[in-house]
């Protein structure tokens, strides 16, 4: 691996990284009021994108990257969806 490639596996490693905080928290405590559906929409959209632009490309840290952030973006519009049901039940 050249130091190119590495330089875009750590890039894709520590983008991931971005949302397993905000992920962690709101399944701790259940509190979604702060978290923008609209903002969490977009970058759901938006790494769908990149995740055909990857695969296209063939950039694997595009790829391994977005598919992370996807997914704990769509864990984050999941718990935006149960948890705002919930405090509106109280």
């Amino acid at each position: 691996m050249d130091w190119i490639e590495w330089v875009g596996h750590t890039g894709s490693a520590l983008s991931s990284l971005t949302f397993i905080p905000q992920v962690y928290q709101t399944w701790k405590t259940k509190s979604v009021k702060d978290l923008n559906i609209y903002m969490l929409l977009i970058v759901f959209t938006s790494t769908l994108i990149w995740i055909v632009y990857g695969v296209c490309r063939g950039l694997l840290p595009v790829i391994i990257c977005n598919s992370i952030i996807s997914l704990l973006s769509l864990l984050l519009i999941g718990f935006k969806i149960k948890y705002n049901d919930a405090s509106t039940q109280k």
